[in-house]
């Protein structure tokens, strides 16, 4: 990628942050700036922006819980959405054709369905990084979204594997089954290849190998292989450190991504016209996806969270318009139309995003009543009883602390882990444990706290995670004493800057406890030594 390209993109991105706008909107608008000055999308930048596509599936196939894909407002959901957007985009260009209105003139019902497809898609990308930035891709709102996206991306395979020219290879009978019986393999390279650039390598080498290296060469869609290559480890305990460990790399690499949207291509005065129509039936797209969630018994509020993460047009709608094109289909201003709209969306839906917590607050009245009474178990309401202290990171250092105040004060501590597996298995010992991320907005909503919460206890193991939680707690429980655990003298003064009232360092504490222990051993020695001395010398 040129220099030009990365001080532009920066310089965009930065004053996109400044006004508290994600990134991505800057890096939009660096990519139609570019264009404006005869900049192009080029072999390389297109290369970027693939693989930074493939690093973002990768990473969902690595969090993905196949439990998630069989919900019924997941599958359901999105069949439904997708055959309902589809009928109702094509009608309404179909119904400007027959008015005249260029460039959907002489749009035959067939080409208008095609039309429809490609706008009934919702943006793998977009999504993901947006719900990466508030941490709540694992949340119940960011899983049935990414459900939602994944059974769209199942249904674009079954759509390429039908209308591309050549029909894919009978090795990719053989490539499937192949990648997702390749775990426990996978599994042994992981846990050997240790915690440094090798590990970054391992994730790179097989989303690419497994995406562009065996899926796109037996006629797949390449974007499918990343995902079922991560999909093939998300049970491996370190699969959410090789997550961790790819995400700076992968949001370096999707700046190609949407700097190739703006560089696709000017738009003329039919295909604006076009873009135009299509975010005039955003809402209505919006919509429909909030109506099913809630049918389908999804509280209001996580069905609201869920449509904003999906309210936006996708990359794979250029993907449908541009083979319409390729084939004669559509004509060239169909593709610009609909960079413009999934360009546009994207600037839309980034602002509403960021503010869906305060839009939901003024609007929670009229949605509430949409709420149905009986709503889907997992995403009923939190009840934690008596207790009043919170243990969030049930790890060796949660689980201690909790079975410590525990000791100290009675059965009134509840512990919060991330991990379903860690939350069964501290259950099956008797530790009251629920799931949830202190991170999360959504699992505070549901949690419903007594006024007697007196001490909240951050044990993530992570830093980073760690003065987040703090802001949360800070946010939902101002008055409560919160103490952290840290690894280095830096970091306690950072909890203390952030109000965490008593912050631990570990290595430090430990390092005094082995002291005081191996004074002990002297004193001890020397003990012995003057009891020997009392004694007869030979």
């Amino acid at each position: 990628m040129e220099i030009t390209l990365v001080l532009t993109a920066f310089g965009f991105g930065f004053a996109a942050a400044a006004a508290r706008l994600p990134p991505m909107v800057g890096y939009l608008a660096a990519g139609f700036v570019l264009h404006a000055f005869g900049r192009e999308a080029t072999p390389g930048v297109q290369a970027v922006a693939d693989a930074g596509v493939l690093l973002l599936l990768f990473g969902i196939g690595l969090k993905l819980r196949a439990r998630s894909m069989t919900r019924r407002e997941v599958w359901g959901g999105a069949t439904v959405h997708m055959a309902a957007v589809t009928a109702a985009a094509g009608a309404v260009f179909l119904g400007l054709g027959a008015l005249g209105v260029s460039p959907a003139d002489g749009l035959s019902a067939p080409e208008a369905v095609l039309v429809g497809f490609g706008l009934s898609f919702s943006s793998t990308v977009f999504a993901v990084k947006a719900l990466e930035e508030r941490n709540e891709s694992g949340a119940l709102p960011g899983q049935t979204a990414i459900g939602i996206l994944i059974v769209q991306d199942l249904v674009a395979v079954a759509f390429l594997t039908v209308f591309v020219d050549e029909a894919p290879s009978w090795w990719a009978l053989a490539v499937v089954p192949a990648v997702l019986l390749a775990g426990p393999l996978l599994g042994w390279v992981l846990d050997r290849v240790g915690h440094g650039e090798l590990l970054l390598l391992f994730g790179v080498a097989l989303a690419l190998g497994a995406g562009l290296g065996a899926f796109d060469a037996v006629g797949l869609k390449p974007d499918l292989g990343a995902l079922l290559a991560g999909a093939s480890l998300a049970r491996h305990p370190r699969a959410g450190e090789l997550a961790d460990r790819l995400l700076g790399l992968k949001d370096l690499l999707l700046i190609g991504f949407f700097l190739s949207i703006g560089l696709g291509g000017a738009p003329g005065p039919g295909a604006i016209a076009v873009a135009a129509v299509a975010l005039v039936l955003l809402p209505l797209k919006a919509s429909g996806y909030f109506g099913l969630l809630a049918a389908f018994g999804l509280r209001t509020r996580t069905a609201w969270h869920s449509t904003l993460t999906l309210a936006n047009y996708s990359e794979f709608g250029l993907i449908v318009i541009a083979l319409g094109v390729s084939r004669g289909v559509l004509d060239q201003q169909w593709a610009s139309a609909m960079a413009v709209a999934v360009a546009a969306s994207f600037v839309i839906a980034a602002p509403l995003s960021t503010a869906r917590y305060g839009l939901y607050r003024r609007l929670a009245g009229p949605l509430s009543r949409l709420e149905r009474s009986a709503t889907r178990p997992y995403d009923t309401l939190i009840e934690p009883g008596d207790a009043d202290v919170l243990v969030f990171g049930m790890g060796r250092i949660g689980t201690g602390a909790y079975d410590e105040l525990r000791a100290r004060r009675g059965d009134v501590v509840l512990g919060v882990d991330r991990s379903e597996a860690v939350v069964a298995a501290h259950a099956a010992a008797g530790r009251t444990t629920v799931r949830g991320d202190a991170l999360d907005r959504d699992f505070w909503d549901r949690l419903r706290l007594h006024p007697g919460i007196r001490l909240v206890v951050l044990a993530t193991g992570d830093h980073a995670a760690n003065l987040e939680a703090a802001r949360r707690v800070r946010e939902f429980l101002p008055d409560v004493p919160v103490a952290a655990a840290a690894v280095h003298a830096d970091e306690v003064a950072e909890l203390h800057g952030h109000g965490v009232d008593v912050a631990r360092n570990l290595y430090g504490e430990a390092g005094q406890g082995l002291a005081d222990d191996a004074c002990d051993l002297l004193a001890a020695g020397d003990d012995g030594e003057d009891a020997g001395d009392a004694g007869p010398r030979t």
